[in-house]
């Protein structure tokens, strides 16, 4: 690693880092708006340069063998090495990259290549199948020199100085070209991710700290010394024209306290819900039409866990909304459909452009507003025609500090996974048992939250390879059964105070007990992926649920918490593992 120069970099061992763990949260704060005195680091970590094809590997354009500019040749390495995905074939994504391609040809390249049809990169993609088919079988020497180097690469830019902590670096490295695929039928997938330039990037450090050196040939775009911000480097990428940025690593102090704060609003939120509740169960009788619409809102974003939905940005242009931007397409009214109920049926593209579809009965007050709104209006008028996110939130702020839609999705989540644990967790149930009822109150935030999946492509394969290792163990626990059966019968025929006979048939007893929870554990994971194939429990966990729900849930049922927490999540939430006692509630 470069030399920080500017401060004491600590050696630490296991004892001093679990002191330093249990104290970092307890240090003192800045006034507001600062997040640190001192930072230092080394900049982003740049991806390697595009390498040319080798002589023998060539692109085909109508049969014919074409040498590419680099420019061109490097953005259609990129299309060749996705051929075998789904993406390839579909006409947004062909459309789009065909687009970005020409772009970066010659004026020559351009006359001669018109149709992606008639383009061949299949040299190209086996060449790139090749190259990763080795990387699998590499020796383990050969892996030794890959893990060494990327150690290298860590120890240069993975850490920075932090008011005299030395602190990971999170997402160090600068995300290479390439071609952008986007969530759903996103309608810019196949667009060109161009290559981030030293110039493109701003740099954040503190006065005193040293200046990290640019590639050389190189200069920042600029070098920020501003210290009410927790980011060490940012840019801003060219599809969605969304800033980027490289942060603290998740464990990190300034990380843990956004956290805990995030979460804390939430928890506060607690105490007036139904206050805020009654308000605008009031308000939907106001007589001012933006009252109205903004109570209706609310009652959507609370009951639905909706996202309020933000003014897109010049140049976005997928379909995407939210429910301040629903417009009278997105919804369909059912008068007294299901069981004497007024129903509202949602249809629209969320967040990634992942699909809303979802009945809801109402009560009739929201029903009626509904239908009020809906007079005169085209399906591509908004529904909320006087409402934007802003207002709702100056409202919501107004009414508890610190409050936003946003936080009302967290806190929903957040009381639903406990209530749903409350419910479903029996103490003497065993660890896959226990282990399952956690994953179905996850996954009742999941369905909450509409955080959907595709299933994954190897999710029948997988369950057909469960389900053959349920059968062997069903076929092997009838076999110990059999055989108890006899062992039981040779000691009651002979003599049945025979220690040997004894012996045998308390080691079949055990053995059938083994199989038979070996056996459950497998039907429970089973269960569990059915129930999974298309919920995404992810998300929630990372964003939405208040983590010392999970750590005193984990400590009341005597669980380990790395049944619930992989190891990057439990570096996230290590103030959360760190402070929580079992009795601890939401």
């Amino acid at each position: 690693m470069k030399e920080l120069v500017t401060g004491e970099m600590r050696v630490k061992t296991p004892k001093t880092e679990a002191l330093e763990s249990a104290s970092r949260w307890e240090e003192e704060k800045y006034e507001d708006g600062v997040k640190w005195k001192f930072l230092e680091h080394n900049g982003p970590c740049f991806p390697a340069e595009y390498q040319p094809l080798p002589s023998n590997v060539h692109f085909l354009y109508d049969g014919k063998k074409v040498k590419l500019s680099l420019e061109a040749e490097e953005v259609a390495f990129f299309f060749a090495q996705m051929l075998d995905h789904e993406y390839t074939t579909k006409k947004v994504f062909r459309e789009n990259y065909f687009k970005d391609w020409r772009k970066e040809m010659t004026n020559e390249e351009r006359s001669l290549i018109k149709d992606l049809d008639k383009c061949d990169f299949g040299e190209i993609h086996a060449m790139h199948k090749a190259k990763v088919e080795a990387r699998k079988n590499m020796t383990k020497e050969e892996k030794l020199v890959v893990k060494e180097a990327n150690q290298k690469v860590v120890e240069e830019y993975g850490y920075c100085l932090l008011d005299h902590h030395k602190e990971r670096i999170g997402n160090f490295k600068i995300e290479p070209p390439g071609l952008f695929r986007g969530r759903g039928e996103h309608p810019k997938q196949g667009m060109l991710k161009k290559r981030i330039q030293p110039e493109d990037v701003i740099i954040n450090c503190s006065k005193e700290a040293r200046v990290p050196k640019p590639p050389a040939g190189h200069r920042w775009k600029e070098v920020r010394r501003d210290n009410s911000v927790t980011w060490l480097a940012s840019w801003t990428e060219n599809i969605q024209g969304s800033i980027k940025y490289i942060m603290l690593n998740a464990n990190s102090k300034l990380k843990g306290e956004k956290d805990w704060e995030k979460y804390e609003i939430a928890r506060k939120l607690k105490l007036c819900v139904d206050d805020i509740r009654n308000q605008y169960g009031q308000d939907l009788k106001s007589k001012q039409m933006v009252t109205r619409q903004r109570a209706v809102a609310l009652y959507f974003i609370d009951k639905l866990a909706l996202r309020a939905g933000n003014e897109k940005e010049e140049g976005e242009t997928a379909d995407t909304v939210g429910c301040c931007s629903l417009r009278v397409e997105h919804i369909t009214l059912h008068e007294k459909l299901e069981g004497n109920e007024c129903v509202v049926e949602f249809d629209f593209l969320g967040k990634d452009s992942i699909r809303y579809y979802n009945k809801v009965p109402v009560i009739t007050k929201v029903f009626k507003n509904l239908k009020l709104f809906l007079e005169n209006k085209q399906p591509g008028d908004d529904l909320f025609d006087r409402l934007n996110t802003g207002m709702l939130n100056k409202h919501l702020g107004s009414l508890m500090a610190g409050l936003s839609a946003k936080v009302f999705r967290t806190y929903n989540a957040s009381i639903t996974l406990q209530q749903q644990l409350k419910e479903l967790t029996n103490k003497s149930d065993n660890e896959p048992e226990k282990l399952l009822s956690y994953n179905r109150a996850n996954r009742a935030v999941a369905i909450l939250c509409n955080h959907q999946r595709a299933p994954p492509k190897t999710f029948d394969q997988s369950m057909a390879n469960l389900q053959a290792k349920i059968d062997a163990r069903k076929e092997t626990l009838a076999l110990e059964k059999t055989e108890l059966k006899q062992a039981k019968k040779e000691a009651k025929t002979r003599n049945s105070s025979d220690p040997k006979l004894q012996n045998l048939v308390e080691r079949k007893k055990a053995a059938v007990k083994r199989c038979e929870e070996q056996l459950l554990k497998l039907e429970l994971q089973a269960t569990d992926r059915e129930e999974n194939k298309q919920i995404s429990l992810g998300t929630s966990k990372l964003n939405y649920l208040d983590p010392r729900i999970s750590v005193a849930w984990c400590k009341n049922t005597e669980v380990p918490i790395e049944k619930i927490y992989n190891k990057s999540l439990r570096d996230k939430f290590a103030w959360a593992i760190d402070m929580t006692e079992e009795d601890f509630e939401f």
